[in-house]
């Protein structure tokens, strides 16, 4: 099978997985979508799980976070999302509006960038999402862009209405367009011009001076790309190694904004010449790259790889996989949580089935000096914060001096864990480790908890706490994917 027709047909897959991500499919739904053969079906979804790109449940697969790589590899390359959300962030706070980038995709426009306002009545538009170009807003922008500016009074869905501005670089091409998006409950079509034209002008000249600063910056070094994640050898003829290099190069070009060249693409990957180019050309001949010169760039379609989807997962949505791998592997019920106040918030939950079981569900509440989770969570606070915390006995067995507590938030902090032994209840015993954001900050916890009969500390230390700390590592990866924190 030639490398190029093995990313043809892994793309392939990807694409019907990415059109309908909330059902779950099989290898012979994949089969009867795509019209391979079976074999050919297995061998690829082998690939993409192996690669983390997609996750098996049973017989199911699904879009794993992972696969934010291939989206997040034309942002890159395409740089536009870096140098502007600043800006358009900003002007959404000035305008108490949402504020959409967006960008040329055939006839439609595909969005790179959303900065919501939250309230009843919100915009539930994706980075990623693709809309007719006549139809809205930022369409009508780029395809005119002499025009003063450019409206939607609700072309696209009644009650949204958006101004809209191209935003152009210093070669005077309209790269993209910048909108501000609100509903008829908040204003008239000319009370909105009214409201958000002026800030808008203002926005996109300073958009426009960004792009100018920026083209004048020096082309930087490729960053490396693994070309193949794993030799042939060690995962048999199930393994697509042409299909994980394809990916590479994908993202290859992504390492370098505005694009690489062949030779760019080969050092990153550390792949021959005569692989990328192969690549290459799949890749543009399916509409995800094109040559500019001697460079090659990624074009927007590449978000429709399961980019919009994945980066609307919340919190949540991310862990609770793992969190279910977890509990499969320890037979103890697992959660996670956050610190609010001086309580710690469960966000989720996959309970064990057990005649004794501990009852919680998502959204329960906990003294945080009395639990695993919150002297995990605590350690990451201020010494002083910790200090205000004024400990009530809940068992016989809670630590209620300060003094005590703060050790204890001292031990956890040292040991990058915390074992609780029956201070929230009498009868529970649970450990947790933190979960930490992309910047090493502590974001959240995960434990688990478990009847003190049924397991003894010695237990959780051995055999529960290796397997904590890698399901942690591997919400905090999925976490640095989606950018998504609680």
């Amino acid at each position: 099978m030639e490398p190029a027709g093995t990313l043809e047909r892994g793309l392939a897959v990807l694409r019907v997985l990415a059109d309908d991500p909330g059902r779950r499919m099989r290898a012979t739904d994949l089969v009867r979508a795509t019209g391979l053969a079976r074999s050919t079906v297995d061998r690829v979804l082998a690939t993409l799980v192996h690669l983390g790109h997609l996750r098996a449940e049973g017989r199911d697969v699904l879009l794993a976070p992972p696969l934010m790589e291939l989206g997040a590899a034309y942002l890159a390359c395409d740089g536009l999302q870096e140098t502007l959300s600043p800006l358009a962030e900003r002007l959404a706070a000035e305008l108490d509006e949402s504020v959409s980038l967006a960008v040329r995709d055939g006839d439609g426009v595909r969005f790179v960038g959303q900065f919501t306002r939250r309230r009843t009545m919100s915009v539930a538009f994706r980075v990623g999402d693709l809309l007719p170009a006549g139809r809205c807003a930022a369409g009508l922008a780029l395809l005119d862009p002499g025009a003063p500016w450019a409206e939607d009074d609700q072309l696209i869905e009644p009650g949204l209405i958006a101004v809209a501005l191209p935003v152009r670089d210093p070669d005077g091409k309209a790269v993209c367009a910048v909108s501000v998006v609100s509903h008829t409950s908040r204003h008239t079509m000319a009370g909105l011009r009214e409201h958000a034209l002026p800030r808008l002008r203002a926005t996109v000249a300073a958009m426009e001076a960004a792009l100018a600063v920026r083209a004048r910056e020096p082309r930087r070094a490729p960053a490396g790309v693994d070309g193949s994640r794993a030799v042939k050898e060690e995962l048999g003829m199930g393994y697509l190694r042409s299909l994980a290099r394809g990916l590479a190069v994908l993202v290859s070009l992504g390492s370098v904004r505005g694009g690489g060249t062949l030779a760019d693409s080969a050092r990153a990957t550390g792949l021959p010449r005569a692989t990328v180019r192969r690549a290459v050309q799949a890749l543009e001949g399916l509409g995800y790259a094109a040559a500019e010169g001697d460079r090659h760039v990624l074009l927007p379609k590449v978000l429709e790889l399961g980019y919009t989807h994945l980066s609307g997962l919340t919190f949540g949505e991310v862990v609770q996989p793992h969190l279910a791998d977890l509990v499969a592997r320890v037979r103890e019920s697992a959660s996670v949580a956050v610190l609010s106040g001086d309580d710690v918030v469960y966000v989720a939950r996959v309970p064990t089935v057990s005649i004794m079981s501990v009852d919680i569900t998502v959204g329960t509440r906990f003294p945080a000096y009395a639990t695993s989770m919150g002297r995990v969570l605590l350690a990451g606070l201020p010494a002083e914060r910790v200090a205000a915390i004024e400990p009530k006995p809940l068992s016989r067995r809670t630590v209620t001096s300060p003094e005590g507590l703060a050790a204890a938030v001292r031990q956890a902090a040292t040991d990058g864990y915390a074992l609780v032994d029956q201070e929230l209840e009498e009868g529970v015993r649970s450990i947790a480790v933190p979960v930490r954001g992309p910047d090493g900050r502590v974001v959240a916890a995960v434990n688990v908890a478990t009847h003190a009969s049924r397991a003894s500390r010695d237990h959780l230390l051995r055999d529960v706490l290796p397997e904590l700390r890698a399901t942690a590592a591997r919400m905090e990866a999925d976490l640095a994917h989606t950018g998504r924190l609680p």
